[in-house]
């Protein structure tokens, strides 16, 4: 049976409001993470596909770890640099793009992978898939000012 709150989240994700609760909702994810091993997440127990992305910080190359809505397709994982509608790109996107190579764990199972941006057309494309997925990356978009980087993650050995 289909989570019954996803439906909720995809109303809830296209609310302005939502935005403002960015801080609190980062906070609880951190201590959800933390207690139940990377099995729970705020955007999991929603019904939505989320993975903890760890990549390696640009400037201090240190592991950086953030839990994050994903758009599962195919054998790949898209990830929407969206920041919550702020007007700059989340630091994990600037840290794929100085370093492809990073981790992502669903459900606690950590699994390497390859980061790939995509520009142009492909962009393009994948930004029509990933508003049925998530309409609420219309809103974050429109409030940041700035086009959302749109990532593809694919298995090395693939």
């Amino acid at each position: 049976m289909a989570n019954p709150l996803r439906a909720l989240a995809r109303a809830v994700g296209t609310r302005p409001w939502l935005m403002r609760t960015a801080g609190f909702v980062v906070w609880a994810d951190k201590k959800l993470h933390r207690a139940f091993g990377g099995r729970v997440s705020l955007v999991a127990l929603a019904g939505l596909p989320s993975v903890r992305l760890t990549t390696t910080g640009r400037k201090s190359g240190l592991p950086r770890g953030t839990n994050l809505l994903c758009f599962p397709r195919g054998d790949d994982l898209v990830l929407t640099a969206s920041n919550w509608g702020r007007p700059n790109d989340p630091a994990w996107a600037l840290n794929l793009r100085a370093d492809p190579k990073c981790q992502v764990a669903r459900a606690g199972k950590p699994v390497d992978v390859v980061a790939r941006e995509l520009h142009g057309e492909e962009y393009a494309a994948m930004w029509r898939e990933l508003l049925e997925f998530w309409p609420g990356y219309a809103m974050e978009r429109k409030e940041a000012g700035r086009s959302l980087p749109v990532f593809v993650l694919t298995r090395p050995d693939r």
